[in-house]
Order: structure tokens, then C-alpha cells, then sequence
């Protein structure tokens, strides 16, 4: 599969636009299947929520590692696959904080740690393409008070020191979106050698 990593080292806020089709092409340029990163805030309105059970909540944060992904490969789009490709960039993520030795549990698309919500995500499809928001908090602050949250920066190793800070985030972020892309490449390939009964 054809896929594209730009990290965007301009600093935006995620308003629940981004989920929209076209989003990369339109906005930066980028045509076909693509993940695009940066860091930025949160803060998503009402006309731009996809989740109804999201409605009425605030769903804000004030500094979170951002992936934007789309595809154009399944025609028409297919809801069940982008969610499918969307627990699949979960759990590639859970498996770097499993390298750093770091504890976490998963329920559906969310992470936590120590019970405390690190992620929030969405998969959307429209009639061209499927898109996934995943966003990781890096601090607590400015997340909604009624959620306990926690950063990336805010996550401690055993000899109580810092795992993440602004140097080594953009490693994170680019082993995260390299592995989902040899994730999807990889199962392409076996779909290519494999004998259909």
C-alpha cells in the first residue's frame, strides 16, 4: 500500500475538522493515502463530532501528539475497515510503550495508565476515503475535569524519571507511524501470496 508520513512541525489545534475527506490534499497539499502528525491542542465543536456519544461532552485538551490517517485503497469506503485500521494503530502504539516497559491496559480504542486516559480516537468514513483521528495527551492539563487523564510527558519509569520529553517525542511519533505503515504494507503482501480457495 501506498501510504505517506508527514510530521507537520507547525503547531495547530485539532477542532474535529481534520476528519473531514480531502483534509491532506486540501490542506497541505498531500494527495492519496496518508498520516499526517503534530503536535497541538484539542478542542472539538459540536458541528464536528462524529461520535454521538460524544455529544454535550468536552472533548478538549491543551497540548496532544495528533495522527490524521486516510485511505483510498477500499472502494467504496468501508466504516468496518477503518475501524479495524484504527485499533490496529492502537495497539502498534501500545506495543512502543511496551518496549519503554510501561504498563497500560486498552479498552476498545483508548489507552490508559494507572486508569488514567492517555488517548483519545475516532474512525469515520465517507464515500471516497476512511479517516482515523488518534491523539495522545502530553500533559493533563486542560483536559475535561470530570476524566482522570495523563500525559506522555507526565509518564515515569520505576526509578521515578521521565520516559518522554520534547527531545525524544518525535522518535515516538515517527516508530509509531513507521510501524503502522509496515503493518498495512505486510499484510498486503501476504494477501499477494496467498492462494485463494
Amino acid at each position: 500500500m501506498l501510504i505517506k508520513h508527514k510530521h507537520i512541525n507547525e503547531s495547530f489545534e485539532y477542532d474535529g475538522s481534520q476528519i473531514n475527506p480531502f483534509w491532506a490534499f486540501e490542506s497541505l497539499n498531500i494527495k492519496g493515502s496518508s498520516i499526517i502528525s503534530w503536535i497541538g491542542s484539542m478542542n472539538i465543536k459540536n458541528d464536528n463530532l462524529k461520535d454521538f456519544e460524544d455529544i454535550g461532552l468536552d472533548i478538549k485538551s491543551n497540548k496532544m501528539v495528533h495522527f490524521i490517517v486516510e485511505f483510498f485503497d477500499v472502494q467504496p469506503a468501508n466504516i468496518e475497515i477503518a475501524y479495524l485500521r484504527q485499533r490496529l494503530l492502537v495497539m502498534i502504539f501500545g506495543e512502543e510503550l511496551y518496549k519503554n516497559n510501561i504498563s497500560f491496559t486498552r479498552e476498545g480504542d483508548d489507552i490508559y495508565i494507572n486508569g488514567d486516559k492517555l488517548s483519545v480516537s475516532i474512525a469515520s468514513a465517507s464515500v471516497s476515503s476512511m479517516k482515523i483521528h488518534f491523539a495522545l495527551n502530553l500533559y493533563s492539563e486542560g483536559t475535561p475535569d470530570d476524566i482522570e487523564t495523563i500525559g506522555l510527558f507526565e509518564i515515569k519509569d520505576s526509578n521515578d524519571n521521565y520516559l518522554f520529553n520534547e527531545e525524544n517525542i518525535f522518535n515516538l511519533i515517527n516508530n509509531v507511524a513507521n510501524d503502522y505503515i509496515l503493518e498495512l504494507n505486510s499484510i498486503k503482501e501476504d494477501i499477494c501470496k496467498t492462494d485463494m480457495l
